[in-house]
């Protein structure tokens, strides 16, 4: 696991969060959620934004069943 930071959060179509190092080019399919810093506060950030682990699509098809 790398500790070294700054860290910036990432998030994608399917509303599920990771960490990034800052300095590292974001991969395709994935844009910054607007926070960034020490990996505690950037995990402090996902603790408080990621409730359902679920992905975006799995919670719309449950939420509008056919």
């Amino acid at each position: 696991m790398i500790k070294n930071g700054p860290f910036i959060v990432l998030v994608n179509d399917e509303e599920q969060y990771c960490l990034w190092q800052a300095e590292v080019e974001i991969p395709k399919g994935w844009r910054s959620a607007g926070q960034s810093g020490t990996r505690e506060e950037c995990l402090s950030f996902v603790d408080g934004v990621w409730s359902d682990m679920r992905p975006k699509s799995l919670r719309d098809t449950l939420a509008n069943p056919a």
